[in-house]
């Protein structure tokens, strides 16, 4: 991160103006996409720092970190921040269009069991990395059921499963259609040899419109 320099005026002035741009920060300076699922735990999208500071007020202590971006100026902006308030800052990298291994799932599981609470968790538009983090977070730590959980991928977020990050809903839909008859729990499910993270993605079939409006027009991350 030794581009982004925030112990200048300059430098921290050339990191606001990256993240600003690069990163669209202006489409969130007023809107956070913010939604409390449970007592504990707020999904949202990248917060500023002058957010986090007020997340910080209303008794956040940790904050999830699901984009990863280790030399940008999100993050750059976010480790400065939470070093200053004194939040706790957990990585925790996850794809918005990909089929995570088992490996993953079980570590969500572990994620949820072991953070401090209360917890805010985000990725850059709050929509997609946080919905299916939404959905493990409700199904393991919360007791819901899949079909009850994925709820948490909904346009009322700003989930979009006509594009391409439509084949996180298409994980969960195999599992009800496959999994839960057979009498399996998802984590059995995702064990067994049927949850094939290449081959689920390969069957995945998004629309062409949803595509161009996610990763073009949008430019969803």
């Amino acid at each position: 991160m030794s581009q982004f320099d925030l112990t200048t005026p300059a430098g921290r002035w050339r990191t606001v103006l990256d993240h600003l741009w690069k990163d669209h920060a202006y489409l969130r300076l007023g809107f956070s996409n913010a939604h409390w699922i449970s007592d504990e735990l707020v999904r949202s999208n990248q917060p500023w720092p002058f957010q986090l500071k007020a997340w910080k007020a209303r008794g956040i202590r940790t904050i999830v970190n699901l984009r990863g971006g280790m030399a940008t100026s999100f993050r750059a902006l976010e480790v400065d921040a939470c070093r200053r308030l004194g939040l706790e800052l957990v990585d925790f990298v996850i794809a918005s269009r990909d089929v995570p291994t088992a490996e993953k799932v079980l570590a969500a599981r572990e994620l949820f069991e072991t953070v401090r609470y209360p917890a805010l968790m985000h990725c850059k538009s709050g929509a997609d990395r946080a919905g299916i983090m939404g959905v493990f977070y409700m199904h393991f730590r919360q007791g819901q059921s899949i079909r009850e959980a994925i709820d948490q991928l909904s346009p009322r977020y700003l989930h979009m499963r006509a594009g391409l990050t439509g084949v996180l809903d298409y994980i969960f839909e195999r599992y009800l259609a496959e999994g839960e008859p057979a009498g399996l729990s998802f984590v059995d499910w995702v064990a067994s040899p049927a949850y094939d993270p290449v081959k689920l993605k390969a069957e995945f079939r998004a629309q062409w419109w949803g595509k161009l409006l996610t990763d073009r027009i949008l430019r969803r991350e």
